[in-house]
């Protein structure tokens, strides 16, 4: 916890500049990048270094259906790689060809232990505490990964309304980007459009989880209806509900539609206090019928 604590100090000295906090997720909220890392970055790379050539078709459909299209979406990269490999290892086609999926236990106890930030920096401290092979690759694969989103996610403007919604609210609510994505391709996509202008900081899986990023920076500091979270994912939902805070979802595949309804009509719900009740439940209920815990292929 040292480790995550010293990471978001300056999460933690943030003082409020407005009476209403936002937090706001990156991938696939801010940005249409999600497809693309996932299905340019993170999978090809998920097959090229956990050995899964054998079973490359059904490891894509995997993977895609974990980051992108389930209950899932959104999560660190750590528990969504045991997540697909959990699934691989029941489905049928896969076991008939005898390919060994990964039981990774090594990287389970680094997921599972809390004292290590789920982020490569953190990996490396727990490796140093506990050396093996595993771990090597699972670093490799993880800066594989850092590596081609850097080379290739250049170039994808934020979604339509999300710089004027981040206009009209520069002036009445601090705001923070609240991401499992590191720090470092933050900074760049969200300076590279000349957006970083508008929020207090950039909060990477360095700083720890989302709901830490809210904590650390509005718990205590904001009353609770004056606290948002926007995001696209049921993390961010689960990481607002930690904080006693509102949401505001950004439905997957009808981005465009949810960001026009939050600069209509979201923000300013939540600014004259009339987003909490009917409202809300309602935009929830609509986000959670995006987010299946059934993959298709076991229907």
């Amino acid at each position: 916890m040292v480790t995550v604590i010293e990471a978001a100090r300056p999460l933690v000295e943030m003082q409020p500049q407005h009476d209403f906090f936002i937090g706001i997720d990156s991938d696939g909220c801010a940005f249409d990048t999600m497809e693309i890392k996932h299905k340019e970055c993170f999978t090809p790379n998920i097959i090229k270094h956990w050995d899964l050539q054998g079973v490359s078709k059904y490891a894509r459909e995997a993977a895609e259906f974990v980051n992108l299209y389930s209950i899932w979406r959104g999560v660190n990269r750590w528990p969504a790689l045991i997540k697909v490999f959990d699934l691989l290892r029941v489905r049928p086609e896969v076991l008939k060809r005898h390919v060994a999926i990964p039981e990774a236990p090594y990287v389970r106890a680094f997921m599972n232990d809390k004292t290590f930030p789920q982020s490569n920096d953190g990996l490396k401290a727990y490796k140093t505490r506990y050396p093996d092979p595993e771990l090597d690759k699972a670093l490799a694969w993880s800066l594989a990964v850092n590596a081609a989103v850097a080379d290739m996610v250049h170039g994808i403007p934020p979604f339509p309304l999300v710089r004027e919604s981040l206009q009209c609210l520069f002036d009445k609510a601090d705001m923070l980007v609240v991401s499992q994505t590191p720090t470092e391709a933050l900074c760049r996509e969200w300076a590279e459009h000349n957006i970083d202008r508008y929020v207090r900081a950039i909060a990477g899986q360095e700083m720890g989880t989302k709901s830490q990023h809210l904590g650390f920076a509005a718990g205590g500091k904001y009353a609770s209806n004056h606290i948002l979270m926007i995001g696209d994912a049921l993390g961010d939902l689960q990481a607002a509900r930690d904080n006693h805070a509102l949401f505001f979802p950004i439905n997957p595949g009808h981005e465009d539609e949810s960001w026009q309804r939050f600069y209509e009509e979201g923000m300013h719900k939540f600014l004259n206090a009339t987003f909490t009740g009917d409202y809300e439940a309602g935009l929830i209920a609509e986000f959670e019928k995006f987010m299946p815990e059934i993959p298709p292929w076991e229907k």
